[in-house]
């Protein structure tokens, strides 16, 4: 077993050394990591283009002070250590330390929407699961409270980020990756006591933001969950306002960040998307999925000169009643995510 591999396999600790010095040994060891810590970086930040970028400081950091680290104690430990030293300073750089969703800043709307998007807010943005692929950054202890996909889907993302920043790396540091309060207390500095203290006062906090682990952690998929999506996709792409609507929950909700406004029931987004569909051209969906649930990448279709164009990415969260919620990421989020999550310019026709 290679040393990258045994430490993929201890418990948090890491448990093997780091290897002999040198700029490929650095590589060779730090990269099979590199997709947890950009999870990590996710969950802190609520933003994959931050989550990229920290990611990558992160490995700046590691990769210039490799010789001095000289493999005292667990590579994964101090890669964690970095991380979450540059997430919490990023952090305390912002104006506005947690990402929201539209629903958790006004009412719903009744009317329809005006002006421009609100580029000024910090808006969650959506994570592709084609990332979480082999992260294997959980351990199987009694820490765990949240499975690695329940603690990226977006429910837990946009509670977890009402947490202060320190809290809320030692809330992920301990109840979603295992490590021990302890082993926390070394990592980000603190008593052990003072550690346990901070990890309650998270709790709480989450509790109230995402009670009984949220509303979507216990799926009901009595329903067919493929035709649903299938016929999520043909009523788009056929705009068949009544198809759409029947697949929504009475009670669904309907967000579109970066535009504040978002709606709540079948009659409101019923009348919303029936004031908005005619000033496009054709919609042509890509499946994809994101956040551990199904989700879509819309492309719209140039009325003029026949053009496509990514529009939006659309997060679904499913019960067995239907569509519960739908959060789409629209311009101009909605291309630059599309590209970040590998769909082309143009659709495959």
């Amino acid at each position: 077993m290679t040393s990258s591999q045994s430490d993929r396999t201890a418990s948090p600790d890491g448990g093997a050394k780091f290897p002999p010095s040198g700029g490929r040994g650095f590589a060779d060891a730090a990269e099979p990591f590199r997709r947890q810590i950009k999870a990590y970086c996710y969950r802190m930040m609520g933003s994959l283009h931050e989550a990229e970028d920290l990611t990558q400081e992160t490995f700046l950091k590691a990769w210039r002070a490799f010789n001095s680290f000289q493999g005292r104690g667990s590579l994964k430990a101090w890669l964690y250590q970095i991380a979450t030293r540059v997430c919490l300073d990023a952090l305390r750089q912002r104006k506005h330390v947690r990402r929201m969703l539209p629903e958790a800043q006004s009412p719903p709307a009744a009317a329809l929407p005006s002006g421009q998007p609100s580029l000024d807010e910090m808006w969650l943005e959506p994570y592709p699961d084609s990332e979480l692929d082999d992260v294997s950054e959980e351990a199987a202890g009694p820490e765990i409270r949240y499975e690695r996909h329940e603690s990226v889907r977006l429910a837990f993302i946009a509670a977890i980020q009402y947490l202060p920043p320190r809290q809320r790396a030692i809330l992920l540091l301990i109840d979603v990756l295992g490590w021990s309060p302890g082993e926390t207390a070394t990592l980000i500095g603190g008593s052990v006591a003072s550690i346990n203290s901070a990890l309650q006062r998270a709790r709480a906090t989450l509790t109230r933001h995402y009670p009984e682990g949220g509303p979507d952690r216990h799926h009901d998929f009595a329903v067919d969950q493929s035709a649903l999506l299938d016929r999520y996709v043909q009523a788009w792409e056929a705009k068949d306002l009544d198809g759409f609507v029947a697949l929504l929950k009475e009670d669904a909700s309907y967000a579109m960040p970066p535009y504040k406004q978002w709606y709540q029931g079948r009659i409101a987004i019923r009348r919303f998307l029936a004031a908005v569909w005619g000033q496009y051209g054709r919609f042509r969906l890509l499946r994809t999925a994101a956040n551990g649930q199904p989700a879509f990448v819309l492309y719209t279709q140039n009325g003029t000169d026949g053009t496509w164009a990514p529009h939006s990415i659309h997060l679904l969260t499913l019960s067995a009643g239907g569509i519960a919620k739908l959060t789409l990421f629209m311009k101009p989020m909605g291309p630059r995510l599309a590209r970040a999550f590998g769909f082309a310019a143009t659709p495959a026709l």
